[in-house]
């Protein structure tokens, strides 16, 4: 079996963890993030080299940074960039297409990469490859309660028994508590998000039931222009609710698409007092069944108060009920439209050469802790508004500034000023660590013009958010 990761995400729903560049299947809330996770399950079904990752350009290096964590290195060739976001159908079209090419007509299984889910799955997916000769398979959740959040698929007659594989009889959209219950009773089950076909059925299927996805696939070379035309559609609209050939199989399995606060707070562990804390050290008195979410080591203390969910990031802090927690993309469309960083950028992010963590931020400087894989290179550049002071806390650094050559060892310092050309670089056998102080008119990230890249990036381009402090309080 080849298998397709869906790793997009718009890191809307659990900001401020998540954001556009740091979407939730990259978060670590435990010892892996949900990527890893859904990596790791592929491994019982596919070899490295069959597993294909669709994405955006702006989370290619967390895709090959967290797969790198593993100790594998993904192909090339099965890491696909989407020139823009058009929903589930193109992007597992642009999938499926790509393994055909690559191995041949194949059964494909594909996975969201923000979910939890029993590895038991895996094993049940792998025993229903008989039914794709005549079947795009989809699978349900059996639910455990009403849940508003998902949407539902109703089974009809039996096809396997073997497999407890039905017929879909429809497919049904997220309902209020009253229909879930309903749906609940009728035997309908949750919406994993979770498909499995030959990729000859699934490509006549497409052909037939939404053309314009095949034909822009099929008659163009050039991905820019094939995402400029195709439409944004999902895989459930325009093909599961509308062929004759699709069949849901049950998964009685642990399963969550944490999709809020209050889904990660019904799904992790609970102290005495009904509270799930991450990080911080809870000093909280007479406060029960809450979510509280801190720095590492952070003091927080919460004083009768309950059913809440409480995010402290560096820069951003969250509270509301745990039920109020899906308005919280409203928040991010706010801060969108004043173009502020924190709906775009994480304090932690992944590079080709290794990554960094912002310690702290503010108009005019920023102060960065940056970690260099060894024998890595950060591209030959210059900054306009800012200059940057390195101190090296562990490894030896290699400098080039105009031109000359100078190493550094830890406790040892130097001083780029603004316009200059300069480039970092870990000539070692350990990852090199150094704290980077920004000072600056202005410190954003696109404030940076590249010579020379190893990894074929352009400049940096996003918003303007030279303003965007001070609109966040208009």
């Amino acid at each position: 079996m080849k298998s397709i990761i869906l790793a997009g995400g718009s890191g809307t729903r659990l900001w401020p963890l998540s954001r556009e560049q740091y979407p939730k299947q990259f978060l670590k809330l435990g010892e892996t993030s949900l990527f890893q996770d859904t990596v790791i399950r592929c491994f019982k079904v596919s070899d490295i080299s069959e597993i294909f990752v669709v994405t955006k350009k702006s989370q290619k290096f967390f895709v090959l940074g967290q797969i790198n964590e593993l100790g594998y290195e993904i192909p090339e060739d099965n890491l696909l960039i989407e020139p823009e976001g058009k929903n589930t159908l193109p992007a597992i079209y642009y999938g499926a297409q790509e393994i055909e090419r690559k191995f041949g007509k194949s059964i494909v299984g594909v996975f969201p990469s923000d979910h939890i889910l029993d590895d038991g799955a895996m094993q049940t997916i792998s025993d229903v490859q008989v039914l794709t000769s005549d079947y795009l398979l989809t699978f349900g959740i059996v639910p455990d309660s009403p849940q508003t959040g998902y949407g539902y698929i109703k089974p009809e007659e039996e096809i396997d028994s073997r497999v407890s594989g039905f017929r879909v009889s429809e497919f049904r959209e997220k309902p209020d508590i009253e229909y879930a219950q309903r749906y609940m009773n009728e035997g309908c089950l949750w919406n994993s998000g979770i498909f499995l076909f030959d990729t000859a059925v699934f490509f006549d299927e497409v052909i037939k039931h939404a053309p314009e996805i095949s034909d822009t696939f099929e008659s163009n070379i050039d991905l820019e222009v094939i995402y400029q035309q195709v439409p944004s559609v999902s895989i459930d609209y325009e093909i599961m609710e509308k062929s004759n050939k699709v069949a849901v199989v049950k998964l009685n399995k642990k399963w969550n698409d944490l999709g809020d606060f209050n889904s990660i707070y019904n799904e992790f562990e609970k102290d005495y007092k009904g509270n799930v804390v991450y990080e911080c050290d809870d000093f909280s008195i007479g406060s029960t069944d809450n979510l509280i979410y801190s720095e590492k080591n952070k003091a927080v203390s919460l004083i009768d108060v309950n059913n809440m969910v409480v995010v402290d990031t560096s820069d951003a802090l969250l509270v509301c009920p745990k039920e109020s927690s899906q308005k919280v993309k409203e928040i991010v469309n706010g801060l969108k439209e004043r173009n502020d960083e924190r709906a775009y950028l994480h304090k932690y992010v992944y590079r080709p050469w290794g990554s960094y963590t912002v310690m702290e931020s503010s108009e005019t400087h920023k102060i960065k802790n940056i970690t260099v894989i060894p024998q890595k290179s950060l591209s030959m550049q210059l900054h306009h508004h800012r200059s940057e002071h390195w101190v090296v806390v562990k490894g030896m650094a290699s400098v080039k500034v105009d031109g000359q050559e100078y190493f550094l060892r830890q406790g040892e310092s130097t001083f780029i000023r603004a316009g200059v050309k300069h480039r970092l670089s870990n000539p070692g056998k350990v990852p090199l660590e150094i704290i980077e102080v920004q000072l600056g008119e202005y410190v954003g990230e696109d404030d940076i013009v590249r010579f020379d890249d190893d990894y074929g990036r352009e400049n940096v381009t996003y918003p303007n958010f030279s303003i965007n402090r001070k609109n966040v309080h208009n």
